[in-house]
């Protein structure tokens, strides 16, 4: 191949030797210019090792069908989650019938909706993992081997934080199953391959590169997704995203498209966080995660400057719930975390996801920022998921003495104390003390910060305040003192707590 390359250049070999170099070097620079037109398409084609992976792992990639009834007599569209393998059935359903919703032609009876995704064998015994979206609100679940033997599936266990499932078979004999990878090794622009079934095509291997980690897309508290531009399409969900020694390093679960078609930008829950869940599912069949019992926002750098917290880091305490493990723990309202469990948070969303893969019961150290001084507390860790059903059992406390109204103006705010007929006409909470705002100035600082009349301030630079002219002279103050900013805790009618800062000056 060499040679024959070789003899496209004729012309370029004397031009060497009147240079005055020796036929033999001018040869082998010849070669040196050669070699990158020989290297350079099998490095498009990417590493030759990606057959390799996918012949090895091929027969533990299966396909999920899932059955689910359905009323459509009511001729309206069912709510389905987003990404749903129903999603595309149903659209074009309602689109094409004949009448619309509701209309002529509409069946009056429970329709059956059959519908695949993709999932992965991690024991040969049969369990089956994949996404809890692919078989939510499914009557039957099964699962399709690479041989196309079918096998009926029962649940496991699953998660909506993290929207994974885990899935159970009874094989005849032993299944081909593949592990989990080290996801926190991955770096970006490694090679990827993803296995799955988009448009109910069949499993199908495309590859690609990985873009991006730690990605935070909103679907919830936990977001840490590997991003990749390997083709990840509908009916991908749930299948496995594996490296090139055949481990499993994502599930993938989301794909940012317009059409529904890959544009290069999917995502996958790390190996490492699958894993944890995956763990719990099988052993209990549920979750166990640590609780902590707060509410938490970012630290913006304008709250970093009022709370003397230098560089802004750490996640600020905007709440306590009373029945929760900070309460007893010492945890305050204002206090800013920077450190759980002996791990740094650098922002807010690095606490949820340490205290939720921290054990249940552990006696914990906390490290939080209060009034500029660090502090380091103990707090025993509850579980998340006791929390969530005391939450949703709540009631209200008894209500506060009242005061008399009195109406001041600061910050651009029209401030009064709260009276049971304020409470009233603004629906505010009986357990929420402090001073209630019944006007925001148009163009003003707080109505850039989205402060709206019902909502309460409740505390001013980590104090309780309780009347509309202590808020005022505070900040009076706070100016004198040649601040520039003032940190306000402000409650909204549904009683969530939040802190904000705004400009003095």
């Amino acid at each position: 191949m060499r040679a024959s390359v070789m003899r496209r250049f004729p012309r370029q070999l004397p031009s060497f030797t009147r240079s005055g170099l020796r036929p033999a070097l001018a040869l082998a620079i010849a070669a040196a210019m050669v070699v990158p037109l020989l290297t350079a398409p099998a490095a498009a084609r990417g590493p030759e090792n990606i057959s390799d992976v996918a012949e090895q792992v091929i027969d533990a990639v299966v396909n999920i069908s899932t059955k689910q009834s359905v009323d459509i007599s009511k001729g309206t569209m069912p709510q389905l989650p987003p990404g749903s393998p129903f999603e595309d059935f149903f659209e074009e359903f309602f689109k094409n019938r004949r009448g619309g919703p509701g209309g002529p032609g509409a069946t009056p009876s429970p329709r059956r909706v059959n519908s695949l995704g993709s999932g992965f064998i991690i024991d040969e015994s049969g369990l089956v993992v994949t996404n809890n979206h692919v078989i939510a609100d499914a009557d039957e679940v099964s699962v399709i081997l690479n041989d196309g033997a079918t096998l009926k599936a029962e649940v496991v266990g699953r998660d909506t934080k993290t929207d994974l499932a885990l899935l159970r078979v009874k094989p005849e004999k032993p299944l081909k199953a593949v592990k989990f990878g080290d996801s926190d090794t991955l770096r970006l622009g490694e090679w990827v391959v993803a296995i799955g079934n988009p448009f109910s095509l069949g499993g199908t291997v495309t590859a690609g590169i990985v873009s991006a980690r730690n990605r935070d897309i909103n679907s919830g508290p936990y977001d840490n997704y590997i991003q990749t531009d390997a083709s990840i399409n509908r009916g991908n969900s749930g299948g496995p995203l594996f490296n090139l020694k055949g481990e499993v390093i994502g599930v993938n679960t989301a794909i940012i498209s317009p059409s529904g078609g890959s544009i290069g930008i999917g995502f996958a829950v790390p190996a490492k966080t699958a894993l944890a869940v995956i763990d719990q599912l099988q052993q209990f069949g549920e979750t166990r995660r640590g609780w902590l019992g707060v509410r938490i926002q970012q630290v913006t750098d304008e709250i970093a400057e009022s709370l003397s917290i230098k560089p802004p880091r750490g996640a600020l305490i905007a709440g306590i719930d009373d029945k929760g493990p900070a309460k007893p723990a010492g945890i305050e309202p204002g206090d800013v975390v920077i450190q759980f469990d002996g791990k740094p948070i650098k922002e807010m969303r690095d606490l949820p996801k340490i205290v939720a893969e921290t054990a249940v019961g552990k006696d914990v150290e906390v490290i939080v920022v209060r009034k500029g001084k660090e502090t380091k507390l103990t707090v025993k860790l509850g579980r998340l998921e006791d929390g969530e059903k005391q939450a949703a059992l709540a009631t209200k406390k008894d209500a506060a003495p009242e005061e008399k109204t009195t109406v001041r103006k600061a910050l651009g705010l029209d401030l009064a104390n709260l009276t049971a007929d304020l409470r009233k006409k603004h629906k505010v909470r009986d357990s929420v003390k402090g001073v209630l705002i019944t006007g925001v100035e148009a163009n003003s600082a707080a109505a850039e910060k989205r402060l709206v009349p019902g909502m309460v301030i409740t505390e001013v630079q980590q104090e309780p305040v309780a009347t509309a002219a202590e808020l005022q002279s505070r900040i009076e103050r706070l100016k004198k003192d040649g601040r520039k900013a003032v940190v306000l805790l402000v409650v909204n009618a549904d009683g969530d707590p939040s802190f904000v800062a705004l400009a003095l000056q």
